[in-house]
């Protein structure tokens, strides 16, 4: 709602654990090299604790996309599950082949330890991660303690990474987990920001944002870490709050004031006040004490004037959060992640009081609309991968290839097209432009399949074959963890990499390609380009990446090529979005 008032590219404060906005105070550092020990040879069994929204789940997205080479990881994400239902888990993640209609944890068990056995006949380590882990029970945690007794005579198949609440350090030291507790071979727990980190969080996230320039008035900062604890997902919310006040009063800085009312709606009025009815109190106490002194000398009996006690009535009164002021925008707790609509400052008032009275038509029109879970559950469109993948040839103008024995990747080789396997958020999709293959996950820890044809501003049309269903993306955030498949069509290139000293076609292809983005036009009479990928190519090619989005490393790779192949006149080319320019439609092609 605020981010072009500020000139912002996206939301900084987003609650979503987005990688790009990880801030690695010290202690994120530790706790991040913790679980790469975690991930290496002599891992083991790590423990990683923290309170909630000190960023454990940031973490452990950030962890994902720096695995080692030569490791396979698992990821659980819901643990409320029987140990039957984790060693399943697990094997899914594994891609282990098992019967579905089976109920021994034998068979299961027994089948997990060949594919370990397989892996590690490879040179490769196998990674289990489990996040909220605070919430396994004691017969589960049981089962985990038994998956690390698979093992050779020299190492272990299975390292494990525990990740969660306080809870789980006290969990472990129950009697009857001794034996887990004994295995641990590190443990780390994560603590909230200080004050001077919770002032270049609040900074870090407005850079990766695209701010320009600073938002927050000196000496906010202070108050922030002192109302949020220093906690970033309380930072996030009160700052987001504040931005989002100052574009109600068309202000531009977010000053104390606005930081107080941001709390008082995020946290409650009472929070803030306790300080204060805290020095009050003690105001009380010590005047009270000098009058019973003064009656006790001067007086038979300690009379103390009614007048002079301070009482709870007399104390500041909070303003109520839930009554706007004229100008200002009012947002109930718990709406956060609604997609706002931008309001006009002088409609304001007259937007929130028709809000109120609407609530009830608002109420009974969510209760009928469709969501994630009901599609996932329903049984009413397929969302198995190879519908998914038909959905997405579809878009492509071809035909899904029926070639049994071969996956769907291998498929699209055989017309000309490939896949790309990323992890990223709704900004990595925007920035690839392609219709692509989210992998959803729903409380029962299924994976589903949908392909994502459009995207427009805050809405997601997903396309089941035979439904298109267009959703909030808050409504898909809790089913969707980052994982996606795309098609592209790959220039015909001898490399699959082009880097620093290679020699040839490839490099000329290359340096034409950014000739043209960059609006270079060679004159008749300048010398032909160098076939060598020398050292000023490679800025050229780290500067590109840089502005769309891509790891700067000079490497052009499969996402380089991407976005290298934007603007050729293949108007075949399915896009998510179409970007325009001038008032111009400026359609982008591959």
């Amino acid at each position: 709602m605020y981010s072009a008032y500020f000139g912002l590219t996206e939301n900084p404060f987003s609650l979503t654990p987005d990688p790009r906005f990880l801030f690695m105070s010290q202690r994120h550092r530790e706790a991040l090299a913790h679980l790469l020990f975690g991930m290496g040879e002599r891992g083991g069994f790590v423990l990683l604790t923290g309170e909630v929204g000190t960023g454990k789940t940031t973490l452990c997205r950030s962890l994902l996309e720096q695995v080692p080479d030569g490791v396979e990881v698992a990821l659980v994400l819901n643990p409320k599950q029987t140990a039957l239902e984790l060693v399943a888990s697990l094997c899914d993640e594994l891609n282990v082949s098992y019967p579905l209609d089976t109920d021994s944890l034998k068979v299961l068990i027994d089948l997990l330890n060949l594919h370990l056995l397989e892996i590690h006949a490879k040179g490769r380590r196998t990674v289990l991660i489990i996040d909220e882990a605070q919430n396994l029970s004691t017969d589960v945690l049981e089962q985990v303690r038994l998956l690390t007794n698979l093992e050779t005579t020299t190492k272990k198949l299975l390292q494990i990474l525990l990740i969660g609440q306080p809870e789980l350090h006290t969990m472990m030291a129950r009697p009857e987990l001794r034996q887990l507790g004994q295995r641990i071979t590190a443990r780390y727990h994560l603590t909230p920001l200080l004050l001077r980190e919770t002032a270049a969080y609040v900074q870090h996230r407005l850079e990766v944002a695209g701010c320009k320039r600073e938002l927050f008035n000196k000496g906010t900062f202070h108050l922030v870490h002192r109302l949020s604890g220093g906690v970033p997902r309380l930072i996030n919310t009160i700052c987001d709050r504040a931005l989002l006040g100052a574009y109600a009063k068309q202000r531009d800085h977010v000053n104390r004031r606005l930081v107080r009312k941001a709390a008082s709606e995020v946290i409650g009025p009472g929070t803030l006040l306790r300080p204060r009815r805290r020095l009050f109190g003690w105001a009380v106490a010590l005047l009270v004490l000098l009058i019973l002194v003064a009656g006790w000398q001067f007086l038979d009996w300690p009379i103390i004037p009614k007048q002079t006690i301070l009482t709870e009535e007399k104390l500041p009164k909070p303003t109520p959060a839930i009554k706007p002021a004229s100008g200002e925008v009012q947002i109930e707790r718990g709406e956060e992640n609604r997609e706002a609509k931008t309001i006009p400052p002088e409609s304001l008032e007259t937007s929130v009081v028709s809000d109120s009275s609407g609530e009830a038509e608002r109420q009974d029109a969510g209760d009928a609309a469709i969501t994630v879970g009901d599609l996932l559950e329903g049984g009413e469109v397929k969302t198995d991968k190879d519908s998914a993948f038909a959905v997405l040839f579809n878009q492509w103008q071809t035909a899904y290839p029926a070639l049994p024995g071969m996956t769907a990747c291998e498929r699209a080789t055989k017309v000309g097209l490939r896949c790309f396997n990323g992890r990223g958020n709704w900004t990595t999709l925007q920035n690839l432009n392609r219709p692509a293959i989210l992998e959803l996950i729903d409380e029962n820890q299924r994976r589903h399949y949908a392909a994502v044809v459009l995207m427009e501003e805050g809405d997601i049309t997903l396309d089941f074959g035979a439904q298109q269903v267009t959703l909030d993306r808050a409504g898909i955030e809790p089913f969707w963890f980052g994982d996606f498949t795309l098609l592209w069509k790959p220039a015909p290139l001898d490399l699959s990499l082009i880097k620093e000293g290679d020699t040839g076609p490839d490099v000329l292809w290359l340096r034409a390609q950014l000739d043209r983005l960059e609006g270079r036009q060679r004159e008749p009479d300048t010398p032909s380009p160098s076939p060598v990928f020398d050292n000023t190519l490679k800025r050229r090619v780290m500067d590109f990446q840089r502005a769309h989005f891509i790891k700067a490393d000079g490497i052009v790779g499969d996402q380089t090529l991407i976005q290298l192949n934007m603007g050729t006149a293949d108007h075949a080319i399915p896009l998510l979005h179409i970007q325009s320019q001038n008032g111009e439609m400026n359609v982008l092609h591959p």
